[in-house]
């Protein structure tokens, strides 16, 4: 009876560490990308790309959930247009010094009330090496998980 009640406590704290390393696994993956430096004729001088790993490349277009922190760009624009940080604000990539690998540029299907809290959310990855005016990562068609 002992045995079977500690098996349970150790199924039950694993289990937890387990959903908890899925809610953060795609964010390890994206983690996994190394930069080079090629020269941007437009911009005329040179400029950082993103180098995608096998395992992030293995994501493009398939359909991903991810749980961050929504970073508000204009609110003109309204929530369904926002950046997904895997950081709190006071420490994304934009106020805190993170890596652009630990932020995504989020398109949803409907507008999602702003939150301080995480969220998941569910779309399609979209890698993006040259286009300087979007993030490294895109995720279309998302929508919030509840």
């Amino acid at each position: 009876m002992m045995n079977k009640l500690i098996l349970g406590f150790f199924f039950i704290v694993f289990a937890g560490e387990t959903v908890v390393a899925q809610g953060m696994a795609v964010w390890n993956v994206l983690a996994d990308v190394r930069y080079g430096i090629r020269y941007d004729e437009d911009l005329e001088y040179d400029v950082e790309y993103p180098i995608f790993s096998e395992k992030i490349k293995a994501l493009e277009g398939k359909e991903v959930e991810v749980k961050g922190y929504m970073i508000p760009l204009d609110e003109l624009i309204g929530q369904n247009f926002f950046i997904l940080s895997a950081f709190p604000f006071n420490m994304c990539f934009f106020c805190g010094g993170a890596g652009p690998e630990t932020v995504i540029e989020i398109n949803t299907l409907k507008r999602i009330q702003f939150t301080e809290e995480p969220i998941l959310i569910k779309g399609k990855l979209e890698l993006n090496q040259f286009d300087y005016n979007h993030m490294m990562y895109i995720l279309n068609d998302a929508v919030l998980v509840d």
